[in-house]
Parts: structure tokens; sequence; C-alpha cells
């Protein structure tokens, strides 16, 4: 990892932490529910859970742990995976949830860093990967497990608890097949990202100069 990596990994995993800890320490002081329910629903959403496995990974890298959990993060498949987490974080609210609500002041900070500053960042961190030209066509299907396995739990904790953490996949106010439509369409952006991401990595990957970089390498 050159300096200038660092540089924006460490910039990417403290803006993470910073923000992942401001909304929580917010929540807390100006929620009314029980703890143990606000953390559980805190922690229920997409953003929150994805901002935090970036500002988690982008921790190991900087600490250049060579074990397991370090070699895991330091994987081209991996940067690639929350790449594509946190961009759908980011085109998911901007395109669908923004003007539902108009945080100010620190709130305001604390979003635009989850969901628009911290995907652009991840997204120059991976650009800039030396190792191009690794990724596979079938990757996209591993990368679809998180998503649904969000998807399972949210829709469970939903029916027990009547806590839904985005409207589209309200099934109390939609009903469960406008869910499961809605739930496709987010696949298919997924699919969609994610085959332009593997795309560009293929493409670099054959490009002279990326070779010459990673020979050096």
């Amino acid at each position: 990892m050159t300096l200038s990596q660092k540089k924006l990994a460490l910039l990417i995993a403290l803006s993470a932490w910073f923000a992942v800890i401001v909304q929580l320490v917010m929540g807390i002081g100006n929620s009314s529910l029980v703890l143990g329910t606000y953390l559980v629903r805190f922690f229920s959403y997409f953003t929150i859970l994805t901002n935090l496995m970036i500002a988690v990974g982008y921790t190991y890298l900087l600490s250049g742990a060579k074990k397991s959990v370090g070699v895991f993060f330091e994987r081209s498949t991996t940067l690639t995976a929350l790449t594509l987490y946190i961009l759908l974080v980011g085109i998911v609210y901007n395109v669908a949830l923004r003007f539902l609500w108009q945080p100010e002041g620190m709130a305001r900070l604390t979003d635009e860093l989850l969901h628009s500053v911290i995907p652009l960042l991840v997204l120059l961190y991976w650009w800039r990967i030396p190792t191009k030209g690794n990724l596979q066509w079938r990757n996209l299907w591993l990368w679809l497990v998180y998503p649904l396995v969000y998807l399972f739990y949210t829709l469970g904790h939903g029916a027990v608890s009547g806590f839904y953490p985005y409207p589209f996949v309200d099934v109390s106010t939609l009903g469960i097949e406008q869910v499961l439509i809605n739930s496709a369409i987010v696949a298919a952006v997924i699919v969609g990202l994610g085959g332009i991401l593997i795309g560009i990595d293929r493409f670099l990957g054959r490009s002279p100069k990326k070779k010459a970089l990673q020979n050096r390498g």
C-alpha cells in the first residue's frame, strides 16, 4: 500500500467510525425507546451495517495484519464487495430517500458522510487498487448473500416488532408482494452495479499501464 493509499484508507476509516459513533450517540440521546430496543433498530439499517463494515475493513487494511481477517479484507473480491455495498447505500439514499427528512447540524454532517462522502471515497480507493483483473463474473452471486440475508432479517424482525427501517420494505404499509418487487429492483441494481465494477476491473487489468504497475509491485 502506497503512502497516498494509506492516507485515503485512514480518511475512510476515520470518517466511517466518526459518522457511525456520532449517529449512535445522538440517537441514544434523542430516542424515547428503551436502550436495547433502540440499539437493535439502529443496527437494523443497511446504511449503518455497511458503514460499520467499511470502518472495520479499512482499519484492518491500515493495520497491515496478515492473519486471516486482515488477508480477507485485502482481497480484491472483498474490497469490490465493500465498494458495491456502500455505492448501493449512496444510490438508494440519494435517489429514493434523501427528501424524506431534512437533518440539520451534526446530523446533517453524519448523514452526508454515511450516504455521500464515504461512498465516493471508497470508490476512489477501489479505483486506485493496483491489482486489477482478478474478478470473475461468478463473484456477483456471492455478493448477493449479504443483501439477501439482510432482507430476510428485516422481514422477520419487522413481522415480529412492526419496525421496518426503510419505507420500500415496509410490509405493513405496502404488502409483501410490493416489498418483494422493490427488493427485486434493488437486487437488479446490485447485479448491474456489480457487473459494472467487474467490467471495469477486467478492462483495467488488461491495460498495459496496469500490468506494468503490477509487475513492479
